[in-house]
């Protein structure tokens, strides 16, 4: 009796050593990834002076309110326009850009076409080219056809993502069955009606994850606008930011607005991933097990 209690304690003690562990790596990543967050927080909610003093986790010197004012006074209003800017780039791009993957991939995977594998091949190989690299030959083609410093020069590249075309043929594999698409054809249903009509009803839970990459990517999305756009009116929140935090070495006064501008830039994405994050992990798992 003894001895098989021992051997029952000898089992249970590398179990719990691998989940303190497990909690412990848990706990870090908590840590790593909130505690910035509540470092913007609370130096928003500061003046210039308490963010030179280092006094942040002071009481005193609160200015949120006033920071907030002065975020949408400065420039004459220059950040309403860049959220304006940022929620049309990244909304619309990312809802046309998930419709454009999702029907890319139920191509791929339904449907019979020379090479396809190749092309396919190809799209895989896309996705490993930095979006960095693609960023000269772009602003090139804008400037043949442009579009160099126009809304259309940023929003018209991020409607193709390679990796999301990918995700479309996972998620078409694994939501779609062909039986259903033939008795749809069987029915009188054309290819268009069959993809809108049947299809893409199923494959609802992958345009939602393509969506969210695609949401996420044009949000933070950077060197592009750098290198298309100069007028500032058509600035991103990423860009836009970026100029008044250079500003703000000769200025100080910038200090306080671009951290109150940068706390309300991660607004959209926590709203979008609490609001869709059912869709988003239904969509996740079945990828991952298809």
């Amino acid at each position: 009796m003894s001895a098989s209690s021992t051997r029952a304690r000898g089992a249970r003690r590398p179990r719990l050593l691998g989940r303190a562990v497990v909690n412990l790596v848990v706990g870090i990543s908590v840590l790593y990834t909130l505690l910035p967050v509540l470092w913007l927080v609370l130096a928003a909610s500061k003046d210039r002076d308490a963010l030179f003093g280092s006094d942040v986790l002071s009481p005193d010197h609160f200015s949120l309110g006033q920071n907030l004012k002065d975020l949408f006074a400065m420039d004459g209003g220059l950040y309403g326009r860049w959220y304006g800017n940022s929620l049309l780039y990244a909304v619309l791009g990312a809802a046309l850009g998930a419709m454009v993957s999702i029907a890319c991939g139920y191509a791929f995977d339904k449907y019979r076409f020379a090479h396809k594998e190749k092309l396919f091949a190809l799209v895989l190989a896309a996705v490993m080219v930095p979006q960095t690299v693609l960023a000269l030959p772009l602003y090139l083609m804008a400037s043949g056809t442009g579009l160099v410093n126009t809304f259309w020069s940023v929003f018209i590249p991020v409607l193709f993502n390679p990796f999301g075309v990918y995700l479309g043929r996972i998620f078409s594999r694994g939501y779609v069955p062909d039986e259903v698409l033939e008795a749809a054809r069987m029915d009188g249903a054309g290819e268009l009606a069959a993809f809108f009509r049947v299809a893409l009803r199923m494959l609802g839970p992958g345009l939602v994850t393509v969506f969210l990459f695609q949401l996420t990517a044009i949000w933070n999305n950077f060197f592009l606008p750098m290198v298309m756009l100069s007028d500032q009116h058509l600035y991103p929140v990423s860009l836009g930011l970026y100029t008044w935090n250079s500003a703000a070495v000769v200025s100080p006064e910038y200090y306080p607005v671009v951290i109150m501008g940068s706390l309300l830039a991660v607004l959209p994405l926590i709203l979008a991933f609490a609001l869709l994050q059912r869709f988003w992990k239904s969509g996740l798992t079945a990828g991952a097990v298809k």
